[in-house]
């Protein structure tokens, strides 16, 4: 990232499509504004929101509208996809990395994309954008902006197909320990990975939602091929949403199976409970009349403590008795 650059503030990378072209060109983290927009071709930007200087420097670049300046340069968590003056922005979900390692954070991506240019922010290091960066460093197949827009989304997909795959395996573990012979005593983690899975059922429902809206634009109002694009990411999706669904469903059952156990288990406490409850309280009321500090009680002079042994053995005897009769026991 070049933080120092008084031309180009946050930025992370540029590249240049030119027409026709098999690979796309790395500009200089040197460069000029003027260099960056102006040439054959266009240009994807990636800039870093955690540079204070990346806002002023958006609203230098690409004749953006100010709806689209103010995406770029917002800190929001919320998808959206908006089209207004032949130009598409908005805010997707990602996944967020470490420099060692990825993560199951969720991120978050702001773009704005128009005929000649599309920017993207973010103030953490994503999960997806860094692959399709790898791709097309590789070779491009990218003939418009637009088409890069598609190779982020389809990106992000293919991160959530193996994220699922990996939560789906957390959550056969869970399963064999709460149908095991350890039951639910341990805590088998299932709470994070609700947490997950809702958040992302939410997430690419608003987003499938939101392609859905941007799709039924008119075509002279979005940038050429937009139509085309928001078909093929919305049954991309779909898929996937479905896949998260019932994840987001087999976890709701294995709650409430959890939910069960401990229900039952605290019932059966409850039972055990009542009986010794019921088995005591004749003794209680025993040994609760031979101890009362009053005169002419009997066998007060002679052997009260046998009888009052045999009276607790009896009133014990009578409890259980009556429990049987009643179907308790």
């Amino acid at each position: 990232m070049n933080l120092i650059s008084p031309e180009i503030p946050g930025l992370v990378w540029a590249y240049r499509f030119l027409p026709g072209e098999s690979r796309c060109q790395r500009i200089a983290n040197d460069a000029s504004i003027d260099g960056l927009i102006k040439g054959d071709g266009w240009v994807w930007l990636h800039l870093a929101l955690s540079d204070a200087r990346t806002p002023a420097l958006i609203e230098r670049i690409g004749n953006l509208p100010p709806a689209a300046v103010t995406t770029l340069t917002s800190h929001d968590t919320q998808a959206a996809i908006t089209v207004s003056d032949d130009i598409v922005h908005g805010t997707l979900v990602d996944f967020e990395r470490t420099f060692d390692a990825v993560t199951k954070t969720i991120g978050w991506l702001h773009f704005a994309v128009s005929d000649r240019v599309i920017i993207t922010t973010r103030l953490h290091p994503l999960r997806s954008i860094d692959r399709v960066k790898a791709a097309v460093e590789k070779s491009t197949k990218c003939a418009r902006p637009i088409d890069l827009f598609e190779m982020l989304v389809v990106e992000f997909q293919r991160t959530l197909i193996s994220l699922v795959l990996e939560l789906t395996e957390e959550l056969n573990v869970i399963e064999d320990h709460v149908y095991g012979e350890a039951g639910h005593r341990q805590q088998p983690g299932l709470a994070p990975l609700r947490r997950t899975v809702v958040r992302l059922h939410r997430h690419l429902r608003t987003i499938l939602a939101l392609l859905r809206r941007a799709g039924a634009s008119d075509e002279d109002e979005v940038p050429p091929g937009f139509i085309d694009v928001t078909e093929r990411l919305y049954d991309r999706l779909e898929a996937v949403d479905r896949d998260v669904f019932a994840l987001q469903e087999r976890a709701r059952l294995l709650h409430e199976e959890i939910d069960s156990k401990i229900s039952s288990e605290t019932n059966r406490h409850l039972y055990i409970l009542s009986l010794m409850t019921a088995f005591l309280l004749p003794p209680t009321l025993v040994t609760g009349f031979f101890g009362m500090n009053t005169g002419a009680l009997p066998f007060a002079d002679g052997s009260g403590t046998l009888y009052a042994a045999l009276f607790i053995a009896l009133s014990m005897g009578l409890a259980w008795w009556i429990l049987r009769r009643i179907g308790i026991l």
